[in-house]
């Protein structure tokens, strides 16, 4: 099997005011800490797909051994973002770990839990003590329904399809589900956290 992560990094960080990719952490930026779990995970290729701020994250991250991609539709949701990705993989892909560019504190071990117990199944989604959240995983049968959608949250109708007897599965992760960087207040918690 070929996995590839692919990385949603498009967006304008209207909420935050500036660009949250490239805020300052862990001697690097947000999105550098996200794409270093990414590769490490072992999830090839990795695809990240830039929007908003894309001359300033090609300035600023490593995207050595990343494949990037750019969404020109990036105002309009998520889910062009995941179309753009999708064009972009190799046909020998089997499916997608779906990760957020501004969750940085996802850990390598819960990407590579997720692909492994999810695999064989439709679509996969990480169950943490405190509710569901990414990653995500989607099985290449599903390439055709994530290509249809429309707009930010459109992913979570493939994941709640659980409900009408589709094949999801959930995956038990220990902890609280990890912190993503909306608001200048999320990254200030996050920052709070580390130290």
């Amino acid at each position: 099997m070929t996995v590839a992560a692919v990385v949603l990094a498009a967006g304008a960080s209207r909420r935050l005011g500036r660009p949250k990719q490239v805020l300052a952490l862990d001697g690097a930026t947000v999105l550098d800490a996200t794409l270093t779990v990414a590769r490490a995970s072992a999830c090839q290729p990795v695809v990240v797909v830039l929007g908003g701020a894309a001359d300033d994250v090609r300035a600023e991250v490593d995207l050595d051994g990343v494949q990037v991609v750019e969404n020109q539709d990036y105002g309009e949701g998520c889910a062009t973002s995941i179309r753009t990705a999708l064009d972009a993989l190799p046909d020998q892909v089997t499916g997608i770990v779906l990760m957020l560019g501004d969750q940085p504190r996802v850990a390598v071990e819960t990407v590579q839990e997720l692909e492994a117990a999810a695999r064989g199944h439709a679509v996969g989604v990480c169950e943490y003590d405190d509710g569901l959240g990414h990653p995500l995983w989607f099985d290449r049968q599903m390439f055709g329904a994530l290509e249809s959608m429309h707009g930010d949250k459109a992913v979570w109708k493939l994941v709640d399809a659980e409900s009408q007897g589709a094949d999801v599965v959930r995956v038990r992760i220990q902890g609280p589900v990890p912190r993503d960087i909306d608001t200048w207040d999320d990254y200030q918690a996050m920052l709070a956290e580390q130290s």
